[in-house]
């Protein structure tokens, strides 16, 4: 549908989004490390990722799978990817959005947002397909979540994004984000391709829009609200230039 490339949406509380860049390094570092180990691989993808069958109690995985506790999976399955296609898309999407709704929380919170957002989507997973014995893996849920998230803190920032795979368009965010939303919504209501979990995203955005409200700093606005048109600067600060020539005000990532 589209790709995200860049937004110029600046940080105001935070100086260096660490969470961000952090969570980018370790999905980055496991996928190279299972991508030169072979076997081990799958036997991650099994006993690493949320197998809704398994924490409902209606199978049994073997031993030599049993590497964490059941419910510590609805965190781990967000760590593994299936391919550079699966790690890039998920990992572009954080790059460019997930820096401005850390600035909105904060570094603590934002992780726990994240692992939250992590959490919600293998839940909703586990809720429509519970006698599912497939392995879940990737951070879609959490980067749905961001997605939500940034949609309502910040939808009139414009961003640059590729349209179709390759038209550069630089548009008003909630263009695109709200369109995918929909997409995510539509596509579990009328079932799409099977090796995607549509219900994981859509419990993501669940709880990302939730979360946001809830946990965003007091005083940071939804909706873009502190963006201020120029007249109304001008009349606010200097009501006898209310007719100056004044640059717009240009948006965020």
């Amino acid at each position: 549908m589209f790709i995200p490339l860049h937004d110029a949406n600046s940080l105001k509380y935070i100086k260096v989004q660490y969470v961000t860049l952090t969570l980018i390094g370790i999905n980055v570092l496991v996928f190279a490390v299972m991508s030169v180990a072979g076997d081990v691989s799958q036997a991650a993808a099994i006993g690493l990722g949320y197998i809704p069958a398994v924490i409902h109690h209606l199978v049994n995985l073997p031993a030599n799978y049993d590497f964490v506790p059941p419910d510590a999976t609805y965190i781990t399955y967000a760590f593994l990817h299936a391919d550079i296609f699966h790690l890039g898309g998920n990992m572009l999407f954080l790059w460019v959005f997930g820096d401005n709704v850390e600035d909105a929380l904060g570094h603590v919170k934002f992780l726990i947002f994240y692992l939250l957002c992590t959490a919600a989507g293998a839940f909703l997973h586990g809720v429509i397909l519970p006698a599912s014995e497939m392995p879940l893996i990737g951070a879609s849920g959490a980067i749905a979540g961001i997605v939500a998230a940034y949609l309502l803190l910040h939808p009139r920032v414009r961003v640059w994004v590729l349209a179709f795979g390759r038209i550069p368009l630089r548009i008003p965010a909630i263009y695109p984000l709200a369109l995918w939303v929909a997409t995510q919504f539509l596509m579990l209501g009328f079932g799409g391709a099977e090796q995607v979990s549509w219900p994981a995203h859509v419990g993501g955005i669940i709880a990302g829009a939730l979360l946001i409200i809830i946990m965003k700093r007091r005083g940071v606005p939804l909706f873009d609200r502190a963006i201020v048109s120029p007249k109304a600067v001008i009349t606010e600060k200097a009501p006898e230039q209310a007719t100056s020539n004044v640059p717009p005000v240009r948006w965020g990532r």
